[in-house]
């Protein structure tokens, strides 16, 4: 029998009045310390956030979900953030926060493989 490993979530939201508190789900973030894994899958569909919201920028948006990806690879790119260990920044990217990019509430659970279960998150949550 294949070792489970206790990994966490959070589901990234764009959320383009946060007076509203309206959001949309576009990415998950999986970390997994025992496994030594911390990414993030997300895509903007376009349309539907413009249908949300007309004039929000999405270049900026793909920016800040961009940040999100340097921090999970935690080099350089990822800044000071990016440099700090695995757990300090899932912590950091699952903060709570007052912006158009927030995430839900930290979810548990356990995986045999954190790759796999990052991708069937995004498909259940996002996708």
């Amino acid at each position: 029998m294949q070792e489970k490993h206790l990994f966490e979530y959070a589901v990234i939201r764009v959320v383009p009045c946060v007076e509203r508190e309206e959001f949309m789900n576009v990415g998950v973030i999986v970390y997994c310390a025992s496994q030594g894994f911390l990414q993030t899958m997300y895509k903007l569909n376009e349309n539907r956030l413009r249908a949300f919201s007309p004039n929000l920028d999405m270049q900026e948006l793909q920016e800040r979900l961009r940040a999100f990806e340097r921090i999970c690879a935690g080099r350089r790119e990822g800044g000071a953030i990016g440099q700090l260990p695995i757990a300090s920044r899932f912590r950091w990217l699952a903060a709570t926060r007052s912006t158009i990019v927030q995430t839900s509430p930290v979810h548990p659970g356990l995986c045999i493989a954190p790759q796999e279960t990052l991708a069937r998150l995004y498909a259940q949550l996002v996708g």
